[in-house]
């Protein structure tokens, strides 16, 4: 048995403007959505190959934990300025910056916020 996938499946206060940060500040895109329309459930999110679920805390039966998980975002190697750099800028006034970019010691080039329930994103890109 081998895993292929791991995706972050997030309890949200409010499932509307969590949809909203990942999509209009983040640029991931719908999937799907459970119902078809609003009010909302559970939302899939995509960008490029990173997915995110977002399941409002009704129908999860359980209170959103602000700040327990990290999710972890690579981009891929390449242009540091039209990569993490050019992230950073579009995201940086329309999101709480944790951690601003940063070289790190490993060898990644980083930057971390929080969503609008408190989950910890940080973006990372190889400098090298």
């Amino acid at each position: 048995m081998k895993f292929a996938d791991v995706t972050p499946n997030l309890v949200v206060s409010d499932i509307d403007r969590s949809l909203a940060f990942y999509r209009d500040v983040l640029g991931f895109s719908i999937v799907t959505t459970v119902p078809e329309q609003p009010p909302f459930a559970f939302v899939w999110l995509q960008r490029d190959t990173v997915n995110v679920f977002l399941n409002s805390e009704a129908a999860a039966g359980m209170t959103a934990a602000p700040g327990t998980n990290i999710l972890f975002i690579t981009l891929e190697p390449g242009d540091i300025a039209a990569g993490i750099d050019a992230l950073f800028a579009a995201v940086k006034d329309r999101a709480p910056v944790e951690m601003p970019v940063t070289d790190q010691f490993y060898g990644m080039r980083e930057f971390t916020i929080t969503d609008p329930d408190g989950y910890v994103i940080t973006f990372a890109q190889p400098n090298r």
